[in-house]
């Protein structure tokens, strides 16, 4: 099985990295560096191999998209010297267990200095059983500036068989000279039907419950997997959205941004408490400490660490949990402003429909468009470290429907 079976809707790109690996395959001495090099991943690149490879790449794209899992798959076919991949490179790849690839990925918000100070050094051995050493550093767009600066010299100068790919939603997200030295591949939002055909494919998933997933993470794959596979996430997301058409007053926008907080807080549990228990096991049983068993003294700072990393992930999660929650509050907004239009465009929450014909009689164009507005106030706000809180509760109060609206609608 090919490595890039797996990947949906992003042929175009999928065909400049099969080019690339093929040609690193072929002649990797043919690999050298090339800079400034943008590829639109609605064209596949025509050029000979010395162009089609190069020692440091750029995946673009929005989230969902599939940026790790198309770095991971280049990632499988350079170290093994074959276009395709092959299984045994494959399964170690997947488990992040292969000695040639090297992986930053941040629990936290940012990614510091401090971080990539290893994985840079590590970045100057030799592949010790593949054709290349190969770094993926999942987030760029989280990087410091002082972060990137350091990272810099490495992306101009790497060494001749190490590659290094970021991954990152645009290209605007790191510092210019950043994406002067890397070959940028800007990823496409894969359709609805890509994303479903994906879950029913590889998941097992029910084509309606995996067409409905797909359209309401709007094509995130990722998202679209959890929709699809776990109730309980489903069940947050239409608690979601029926809080928000229940909004009638201040004092129910104040309840209802609470209530947002308490579900991004369970939803954000849902995904790190199992893995935090997990983590704790696996610690104690690697120190030797037995399941009951006091900790002693000298082992102690080194569980601090791992409890000090989940509290990071766990902030992350929360934020990542808002986030979600305001991605779909758009859709609901949007999909009332076309019902207000009368747009001939596909609803994200159809299933919501007469809920949606109501609100759309209760307020006018003019008043759904402020409310999408305060909805991307509030993300920036919450991203410039704004209580979440404060930023909900003056997002929801421009979406309440008092009579005066009404009568101007």
């Amino acid at each position: 099985m090919s490595v890039w079976s797996e990947l949906t809707g992003q042929d175009a790109a999928i065909a400049v990295f099969r080019a690339a690996a093929e040609a690193a395959g072929a002649r990797p001495e043919a690999s050298a560096p090339t800079r400034g090099v943008d590829d639109d991943a609605a064209t596949a690149p025509t050029a000979g191999p010395s162009q089609q490879m190069t020692h440091s790449w750029l995946i673009t794209g929005p989230p969902g998209s599939g940026r790790s899992n198309l770095a991971y798959a280049f990632a499988t076919a350079l170290i093994s010297g074959a276009p395709d991949g092959d299984e045994a490179t494959r399964i170690q790849v997947d488990a992040r267990s292969h000695p040639d690839l090297h992986v930053l990925a941040t629990e936290g918000v940012i990614i510091k200095r401090d971080d990539v100070r290893d994985i840079v050094k590590r970045s100057h051995y030799a592949p010790s059983i593949g054709r290349h050493r190969v770094i993926i550093v999942e987030d760029a767009d989280r990087m410091t500036e002082h972060t990137s600066n350091f990272l810099l010299k490495e992306l101009e100068e790497p060494p001749e068989r190490t590659v290094w790919i970021l991954c990152a939603p645009s290209e605007a997200d790191l510092i210019p000279t950043i994406r002067s030295r890397v070959r940028s591949v800007r990823l496409q939002v894969p359709s609805v039907t890509d994303v479903a055909a994906l879950l029913v494919r590889r998941d097992g998933v029910d084509a309606g419950l995996a067409e409905r997933a797909a359209r309401e993470a709007q094509s995130h794959i990722g998202m679209a997997h959890r929709l699809a596979t776990d109730h309980d996430a489903r069940a947050r997301r239409s608690e979601t959205l029926e809080l928000a058409l229940d909004v009638k007053s201040t004092a129910g926008a104040v309840m209802t941004a609470a209530r947002f907080l308490e579900i991004a807080g369970d939803d954000a549990k849902a995904i790190t408490e199992l893995r935090d228990a997990e983590e704790r096991e696996h610690a104690l049983h690697s120190l030797g400490i037995a399941p009951g068993q006091a900790v002693p003294p000298a082992l102690r700072p080194q569980l601090k660490a791992l409890e000090d990393d989940q509290k990071r992930r766990a902030t992350r999660s929360l934020r990542d949990g808002i986030d979600r929650i305001l991605v779909d509050l758009s859709s609901l907004y949007r999909d009332i402003l076309l019902i207000q239009l009368g747009a001939d465009v596909e609803l994200v929450n159809r299933e919501l429909l007469p809920r949606l014909e109501h609100a759309a009689e209760q307020a006018s164009p003019a008043g759904t468009l402020a409310t999408l507005d305060a909805i991307q106030t509030a993300r920036t706000r919450i991203e410039g470290n704004v209580q979440p809180a404060l930023a909900l509760e003056a997002m929801l109060v421009s979406a309440v429907r008092t009579p005066e609206t009404r009568r101007a609608a």
